[in-house]
């Protein structure tokens, strides 16, 4: 079974499902409200929604005959607290970097 991060990191591999991820952003919305900017059928959308409902990154909910998906940002946290351990370790190579651009440049001088 796979962890939910690495399902989360999985699902936010294809643009696809990114864009249909920031299109729900803006609401619940239908599988073919989500097909539509796509060039692609509504199965292969409906296969989209289903690796990011594994993901627990949607809801999926019934309205009379309209499949509503939902957005559940909860697992983004998780995802970018995950990234945000690798913030100082960038911040420390770029102010080494820096270090040296500026010593390099002494030199040049």
């Amino acid at each position: 079974m796979v962890d939910q991060l690495s399902a989360v990191f999985a699902a936010l591999a294809d643009p696809t499902r990114r864009a249909i991820l920031a299109r729900l952003r803006d609401g619940e919305a239908t599988v073919a409200e989500l097909a539509e900017p796509f060039a692609m059928s509504q199965p292969a959308v409906s296969k989209h929604l289903k690796v990011l409902e594994q993901a627990g990154l949607i809801t999926r909910t019934r309205r009379a005959t309209a499949r509503l998906s939902h957005l559940r940002a909860e697992p983004l946290r998780a995802a970018r607290e995950w990234l945000g351990d690798y913030r100082a370790y960038w911040r420390e190579s770029h102010d080494r970097l820096d270090d040296l651009l500026t010593e390099l440049q002494e030199k040049d001088t």
